[in-house]
């Protein structure tokens, strides 16, 4: 049974730092490593000026020459902090710690079993990273790490501080062929202690590997909004889907029976890399303290989408952050990070 103390709270909700891993010879990422090191550089430096960074790094070297580009990109060198910690990918959305609280600010850390996307990369230093953070005495010593041996990836879940979880059929079901959807229910509604869960099966974007993740699609927002990545081009192999994807939150109810303000996001041009479509979505955005964090792709678009999420999450500071290499490898802004919520960290 979920626990009416604990609750995952929303993304705007204040937080501690955002917590990210460096791009390294030794990733994914070493054929085009100076470039997204640039955008990895400027999504720090942005960070810094709202909250602390944390970067994960593996080795000492690699940390001194990611602060040197940190620091070049005009980060708030006081607002960032660098661990060595062993990491197979930079995707900390999917690595890193859920983190529960209660109203008198203890912390639960869910370190759910990570497969890398279903087994379709190597995953066990990734699996391993909630319990080495924890080990290096990151997290104040009223939260409390929680093994959780079901796959759940932090992409996957969408929270919006107040008991709803939305979520992808897709996803989940791959994770979990043998599962039915009540069961697969009741463990996300038990792990995350949560009161229901909303369902989207349709939306999907061609060159994301994590079998649709919902933070590709659709986020919540304050004052039940949903913000999402819609499709304005009927020709495009896209249209179909995301029109279905559309039709389904319109027909989403808060818990008050209410419909939700539904806020669409510009799209953008195909995304060619070697003929292979990459999944740009404006909908990877990061919510920070005092601002919001924007996918840009050099797009004629850019700016519109960056609008459409400023009106959803009003009050907020927008920054544009370049996340075409990003998506090289089938990921943006948002699966790059994961914030901790305020109050979870121990005294640097």
């Amino acid at each position: 049974m979920s626990s009416p103390e604990l609750r995952l709270p929303a993304e705007w909700e204040p937080q501690a730092a955002v917590l990210l891993a460096w791009p390294h010879s030794g990733t994914d990422w070493a054929a085009r490593l100076d470039d997204v090191e640039a955008s990895c550089a400027a999504l720090t430096a942005a960070i810094s000026r709202f909250e602390t960074a944390i970067v994960c790094t593996p080795d000492a070297e690699i940390g001194a020459h990611a602060a040197a580009l940190v620091r070049d990109a005009g980060a708030d060198l006081d607002r960032v902090r660098f661990v060595e910690i062993a990491y197979d990918d930079t995707w900390l959305r999917d690595s890193g710690p859920i983190t529960l609280r209660t109203h008198d600010d203890r912390f639960v850390l869910l370190d759910f079993r990570f497969t890398g996307w279903g087994g379709k990369f190597e995953a066990s230093l990734d699996d391993a990273l909630v319990a080495a953070l924890v080990k290096r005495g990151m997290f104040r010593r009223n939260a409390q790490r929680r093994r959780v041996d079901w796959a759940l990836e932090g992409g996957a879940i969408e929270s919006d501080g107040r008991g709803t979880i939305m979520t992808t059929w897709r996803c989940l079901h791959q994770r979990h062929p043998d599962q039915s959807r009540e069961q697969i229910e009741a463990t996300l509604r038990d792990a995350l202690s949560a009161q229901r869960v909303l369902w989207l099966d349709q939306g999907c974007l061609q060159g994301d590997d994590t079998d649709a993740h919902v933070d590709t699609l659709a986020r919540f927002a304050p004052d039940d909004a949903i913000v999402y990545q819609a499709c304005s081009d009927p020709d495009d192999p896209h249209y179909v889907e995301l029109e279905a994807m559309r039709r389904e939150l319109e027909g989403l109810r808060t818990t008050d029976g209410k419909s939700y303000r539904l806020f669409p996001l510009a799209w953008p041009k195909p995304i060619l890399d070697e003929g292979r479509r990459l999944a740009a979505s404006y909908a990877n955005y990061l919510v920070v303290n005092g601002a919001v964090l924007v996918p840009a792709y050099g797009d004629a678009v850019d700016d519109a989408a960056a609008q459409t999420t400023a009106l959803a999450h009003p009050g907020r500071e927008v920054v544009q952050i370049p996340c075409k290499p990003l998506i090289w490898q089938n990921g943006s802004l948002h699966c790059m990070t994961m914030q901790l919520p305020d109050g979870v960290l121990a005294q640097s």
